[in-house]
């Protein structure tokens, strides 16, 4: 069964994290580019440990740091 249409997600998306300049888009959730693997991996921890939240690391390398 899937997911009821008007149910609420129970997660927040915080930050999206990436390497890739073309999948930076507008929208409510902040979105970072970082110069490289080490940046990007320092960011999120960084941001995830001061928000208290969970980092997902993506199949594509990019991260996002959401609280469920």
């Amino acid at each position: 069964m899937g997911r009821e249409a008007s149910t609420k997600p129970s997660y927040e998306i915080f930050a999206y994290l990436t390497l890739n300049k073309e999948r930076i888009i507008a929208g409510g959730v902040l979105c970072l580019y970082a110069e490289n693997e080490k940046d990007l991996k320092t960011m999120t921890r960084d941001i995830a440990k001061g928000l208290k939240a969970d980092v997902v690391k993506l199949t594509n390398g990019d991260y996002m740091v959401i609280r469920i």
